[in-house]
């Protein structure tokens, strides 16, 4: 597909110095192919992904047809959420940012109605909404779309998908017949097709071709592990890149509670974005992952459509995604604005793999297996990076008075060969477990779990000890009754002693109490940190078992 510079197509001079503002250069194909056509008038079915800069291939040639003189809705866009419908909106108005006296509205469920009604009140140019919302202010006659030029229907699958046909057919029917219509869709299923029979006029189709639908600055691969070890793998990933902005996907609501707790007990500033959320919550999560006061964001595919972050630096399918065409929708999340991203997906047993394949044909890409990295590995670049910020520290200056203490020390009978030595133990402890050894004690636990979910022939009280040399079992005083999962116990004794999840072994819980083995290494620090505090809002005693 053919690419143009902006300044190659017949843009006023306005929106070339708003594109400009905006660090836009060269078109993207879509919108190579789809402005020129919309500005001379043509009704067009764009078979394009998210990414692909589709807002401006429409948003550009509905604002060159406004005219301000006109204190009308000239413009109506129809998305299948809110959050995509505001990020539509935001874009609209960055592009119309030097075309003087426009007025972009968008209007959606779960905000005040009559806020919005108020907006309508005066003359809004460009008006982007949800069906369901856009329905309501007609019902109510506070939207006029008698003087509409054009409407755009964004991400039509979606909308058909969400049970929206009946809103959009009745939608249409309000708009003058002379009008143009435009369709984006990611799939062209039978009935897109009906829609563009039934309310367009000799469309013209564009499409982006499956070639083009994954960019070669996202890094994609897989990991072959196991459901427990997921967490702990981002975990390591995070650390081997130095990432700060990441989603993770998961395919269910309550997965993405559940994968969100864990990722909070290790210690990350992770949150959750699904359906269940209020307005203001999912707009307040968005805004905090925005500013990066929260670094993971987990999310559904439905709930992550109008997610626009521009530096997002990795995608992560906890889950994979049902379909290939959702593949590409969520790893379309990083790598944006000509920078470099990651996606790595979790493949567990068959049926997973198979889905893969599907990916990997439907996108025409070879999604490479990955390894975790050695214990060495990890140590290296653990070392490495240590070594970087003392060098920033000693340059930074100001550590005479902590260069005073070492005194102190040798007064306590300990040598700076030995005070340096501790302090390195401190830091690199809870790294010395090599990856492959997480592995195989992620193995042992699922083994472990299954053999507990049995329980036959085992007497309440007694438990199993893995018999592994250095682990010490513990006896902790939450239970079922206190409906604490192994993920909770997991969770907390790592959050709260700091120490790796792979450094905690075999868990057996019963009714009022539980055992847990923990790396002898570290039972000091999670008898001291973990006894007397809480594990899911339960305060718990902790004791070695007897």
């Amino acid at each position: 597909m053919k690419q143009l510079n902006f300044t190659e197509l017949s843009l006023s001079s306005e929106i070339q110095k708003a594109v400009g503002d905006m660090g836009f250069v060269e078109a993207t194909p879509i919108q190579s192919e789809a402005i020129p056509v919309l500005l001379e008038g043509h009704d067009v079915i764009g078979q394009a992904q998210t990414g692909t800069g589709k807002t401006a291939a429409f948003g550009i040639p509905l604002l060159e047809l406004i005219d301000t003189r006109d204190k009308v809705t000239s413009a109506l866009v129809m998305c299948p959420t809110r959050e995509l419908a505001v990020q539509v909106a935001q874009e609209i108005k960055k592009l119309a940012k030097y075309k003087k006296g426009i007025a972009v509205l968008a209007v959606y469920g779960g905000e005040q109605i009559q806020k919005q009604i108020n907006a309508l009140k005066r003359a809004v140019h460009v008006v982007v909404g949800t069906p369901g919302r856009i329905m309501d202010h007609l019902d109510r006659k506070t939207l006029d779309l008698s003087e509409l030029k054009m409407v755009v229907l964004d991400e039509a699958d979606e909308m058909l998908n969400m049970g929206f046909r009946e809103d959009m057919e009745a939608i249409l029917k309000h708009a003058p017949k002379e009008r143009q219509t435009v369709l984006f869709s990611a799939t062209m299923p039978k009935p897109i097709l009906e829609l563009t029979k039934k309310f367009q006029h000799d469309p013209k189709l564009i499409k982006v071709t499956k070639s083009e639908l994954t960019v070669s600055s996202i890094e994609q691969g897989y990991y072959d592990i196991k459901v427990s070890q997921k967490a702990d793998v981002i975990a390591q990933l995070i650390e081997q890149h130095g990432l700060k902005l990441m989603l993770v996907f998961c395919n269910t609501k309550r997965k993405t509670d559940e994968v969100t707790e864990q990722f909070q007990q290790l210690g990350y500033k992770a949150e959750a974005i699904h359906g269940d959320l209020r307005q203001n919550q999912r707009n307040n999560v968005l805004s905090r992952f925005k500013r990066g006061d929260v670094n993971i964001l987990v999310a559904t595919d439905v709930a992550a459509r109008g997610i626009d972050v521009e530096n997002v630096e990795a995608v992560f399918n906890f889950d994979l995604p049902l379909d290939a065409e959702n593949y590409v929708h969520r790893i379309g999340r990083t790598g944006r604005a000509g920078k470099s991203g990651r996606a790595y997906s979790f493949v567990t047993g068959r049926n997973d793999m198979a889905k893969l394949r599907d990916i990997e044909a439907y996108t025409k890409v070879k999604i490479e297996r990955q390894h975790l990295p050695s214990g060495k590995e990890r140590m290296d670049l653990a070392k490495s990076k240590l070594a970087t910020r003392l060098k920033v520290l000693i340059e930074e200056g100001d550590i005479d008075k902590y260069e005073a203490m070492i005194a102190d020390f040798k007064h306590e009978g300990i040598n700076l060969h030995q005070l340096t030595s501790a302090l390195l133990k401190m830091h690199f402890a809870p790294m010395m477990t090599p990856v492959k050894e997480i592995s195989e004690r992620s193995t042992r636990r699922d083994d472990n779990e299954r053999e507990h979910d049995r329980g036959k022939g085992r007497k309440q009280g007694r438990g199993k000890h893995s018999g592994e040399a250095n682990m010490v079992r513990l006896f902790l005083s939450v239970g079922k009754k206190d409906k604490i999962s192994k993920g909770d116990i997991v969770g907390g004794i790592s959050g709260l002693a700091g120490i790796d999840s792979s450094n905690i072994g075999v868990i057996d819980i019963y009714d009022k109490f539980s055992f847990v083995e923990v790396d002898t290494h570290f039972l000091n620090k999670v008898l001291s940190k973990v006894n007397g505090n809480k594990i899911k809002s339960r305060k718990v005693s902790v004791e070695i078992a007897r």
